[in-house]
């Protein structure tokens, strides 16, 4: 049997919100390890139909157990594929390990033998960095997208104070509200909130929602209220994931403690 196609945990409910497809699982693991399979063949079918995919990814740590499987899963031409990640702080040390570059580079970027990797780079202007990173993804669509939710319900860094569903740019720098930034300091990225950033260079709504495909990973009980927002709420960007209810092919997975109706 193909590597893509090996069996993998089921899910105990599947359903859908609007558009949204959500598989609610009864452990984190066994989410992490269904959404790497199900993002392995996406992968596996997008590279038996063409040359090269270009592919998002999140860097947090919600996605680790994912992205753990899905570098460990064979049979994947990785060569023909080109990263890209979604955002990132302004003001840190390049060589910080909080950078969302570096995290990646751990996790995922250094761990296989992608065609290109495009780190963003804020230094030294950031405003010059959002312009060039929207013209490296829009030489070519975007195939696949891996994200999370954050608690206060933003999609990469689009916060609600900023998040806007007819953005005009595609990357753009913002100002990372103080929920946002205390996530930060409760996931042990930074040890108080005075050394989280309070700016970041962020992948627009807009920008995430043109892939083609969208695997949104949101394990944990402190997400629970923003996923429940995200399904149940008005789509507003008061919770900016609500959005993901309108993408045509994207899949919400949530483990026992962040579905909200478990």
């Amino acid at each position: 049997m193909p590597a893509t196609l090996a069996r993998h945990p089921l899910p105990k409910i599947r359903r859908t919100f609007d558009r949204l497809a959500v598989q609610s699982f009864s452990s984190r693991a066994d989410m992490g390890t269904a959404a790497a399979a199900e993002i392995a063949a996406a992968l596996g079918d997008c590279l038996s139909s063409q040359s090269s995919v270009r592919m998002v990814f999140a860097a947090a740590p919600s996605q680790a157990d994912m992205l753990a499987a899905l570098a460990a899963t064979p049979g994947l031409d990785w060569h023909r594929v080109t990263a890209f990640h979604m955002d990132e702080y302004i003001g840190l040390d390049p060589a910080s390990p909080a950078r969302f570059a570096n995290w990646l580079d751990a996790h995922m970027f250094t761990r296989l033998p992608f065609a290109a990797v495009h780190h963003m780079r804020p230094e030294p202007s950031a405003e010059a960095e959002a312009v060039r990173y929207a013209a490296l993804m829009n030489e070519a669509p975007i195939d696949l997208v891996c994200l999370g939710i954050g608690v206060n319900g933003h999609i990469a860094f689009n916060d609600p104070p900023v998040a806007d569903f007819n953005d005009p740019h595609d990357v753009k720098v913002v100002e990372l509200d103080d929920v946002c930034r205390q996530q930060q300091v409760d996931d042990d990225c930074f040890p108080d909130l005075a050394s989280v950033p309070t700016q970041a260079i962020t992948l627009t709504v807009p920008r995430l929602m043109r892939a083609g495909r969208l695997f949104c990973v949101v394990p944990g009980a402190i997400k629970r209220d923003a996923v429940s927002k995200a399904l149940h709420g008005p789509i507003s960007t008061q919770c900016p994931a609500s959005i993901l209810r309108h993408h045509e092919a994207a899949t919400l997975y949530i483990d026992g403690d962040s579905d909200p109706d478990a």
